[in-house]
């Protein structure tokens, strides 16, 4: 869908905007919210952190909520082919005119903030900004709020959440959130508030020791996801899981199909299982069994093990860290086979490309590397083959038609799938190439 020529100019403004300002963050975006009345505090909210993973359990978490007859809003980053798939309510993307007349209120005011303060108002702190006054005109129950990087200094960290989630913490953005995985997973606990449920799902040993730690530092109970649920796969059905789930609080569902492939995904099933208990709890509310099957297997989570094209398949994954690497590997592996993997990928400058293909190679029958169309911070495809090559996986620097071409005509004769992986910028597109671009539409499904 095209986007009006006024409104265009108006997101351009915005992404022009510093992209990152973690300190003293929270009080820019405090200082803007409280301009438009504080709507952030007008739902309830369930705050979601992780390196990996974040994203897909905001979206089953709000498939459930508004399974069960809740209004919904839903506010993820980054977006894969519009701005606008960043804010959601009952699944829908903001529509163009309430974006417009929201930005038209909201850039003076941050620009008056800014000016105060002697600072940029960044552009995620507007987006923030943006997602919570649409939520408190759209009479949106509870939002389901994604962090962007971090967590402790994150621009979403101004709501009290009813309770918190930390997915898998994992080594990314190192430059801004610490070295070490213990760093980060600080950083990432930030968003534990005093007294409210915060549930962990972290398998990094000194990321829980962490998590756990900043959970008793605020009085705040700790909800382990993997002992609270227990997720076991009930056979294969293509590119969905069937599951059985079984609580800690007594909750048996029989056979669930969960639309998202992968073993990572049955550990993210756990944590958004064991987040919407905690919030039943903290909200005082029940969701009847049946909002939990029906909303778990309407989930939609676009450029996550998303299948793109048959014959031969063809799958897009967001993956882009070691972690997302390893756990698409194994994914891969389970859907296709070892070394019948027919690997195109890109990569950003800031990551880490030989702990991306390292856990990839064992799967992969053979590799391109292309450029990332969209972004500046880019990775030239020549030295990332060459990083490639040294982790022990073989690539071909080329661009993404030649490469999409080469693979898919090498799976047909192999049998085997082409995966595009590594950024999401690549995703994009992958997605537009392959006339996806309706997927974020009312009533759109992945294929």
């Amino acid at each position: 869908m095209a986007t009006d020529v006024s409104l265009q100019a108006a997101l351009d403004r915005i992404f022009r905007r510093a992209r990152h300002g973690i300190r003293p963050g929270l009080e820019r975006i405090a200082a803007l919210c409280a301009r438009l009345g504080d709507p952030q505090h007008a739902f309830a909210v369930v705050h979601v952190a992780g390196t990996n993973g974040k994203g897909s359990v905001c979206a089953m978490i709000e498939s459930v909520l508004r399974a069960a007859g809740l209004r919904t809003g839903l506010y993820t980053s980054p977006h894969l082919l519009r701005f606008h798939e960043r804010i959601r309510v009952d699944g829908r993307p903001i529509g163009d005119g309430e974006l417009a007349a929201l930005i038209g209120e909201i850039e003076p005011l941050a620009d008056a903030v800014g000016a105060e303060r002697g600072e940029t108002v960044t552009f995620f702190e507007i987006a923030t900004a943006l997602a919570f006054a649409h939520f408190r005109r759209a009479a949106v129950q509870v939002g389901v709020i994604e962090t962007g990087m971090g967590g402790r200094w994150d621009a979403t960290n101004v709501v009290e959440p009813a309770v918190s989630a930390i997915v898998e913490v994992g080594m990314d953005h190192a430059e801004y959130l610490g070295p070490t995985i213990e760093a980060i997973a600080g950083e990432k606990a930030g968003i534990v508030k005093p007294g409210r449920p915060a549930v962990c799902g972290a398998t990094d040993a000194g990321a829980r020791a962490v998590i756990a730690a900043a959970a008793r530092a605020a009085g705040a109970p700790l909800i382990r996801a993997e002992e609270a649920v227990t997720v076991a796969r009930r056979g294969r059905a293509g590119f969905a899981e069937p599951v059985s789930i079984e609580t800690a609080g007594g909750r048996r569902l029989g056979r669930v199909l969960l639309p998202l492939p992968g073993d990572h995904q049955l550990r993210n099933l756990a944590v958004a299982v064991a987040t919407i208990e905690a919030f039943e709890a903290a909200a005082g509310v029940t969701l009847p069994d049946a909002a939990l099957r029906e909303g778990l297997a309407a989930v939609e989570w676009p450029g996550r093990l998303q299948r793109l094209a048959s014959n031969p398949t063809v799958l897009l994954d967001a993956a882009h860290n070691p972690a997302g690497a390893a756990a698409l590997a194994q994914a891969l592996r389970r859907i296709a086979g070892p070394r019948r993997v027919f690997l195109v990928a890109g990569l950003l400058a800031d990551k880490d490309a030989a702990g991306f293909a390292a856990p990839l190679a064992p799967v992969t029958r053979a590799c391109w590397t292309v450029p990332v169309a969209g972004s500046e911070r880019s990775r030239d495809a020549a030295s990332l083959a060459a990083e490639f090559a040294a982790a022990g996986l073989p690539a071909k620097a080329t661009d993404l038609v030649t490469a999409l071409a080469e693979a898919r005509a090498a799976a047909t004769e192999a049998g085997g799938v082409v995966c595009v992986a590594g950024s999401l910028f690549l995703a994009a597109e992958a997605i537009e190439r392959y006339g996806e671009g309706r997927l974020f539409e009312a009533g759109g499904r992945n294929a």
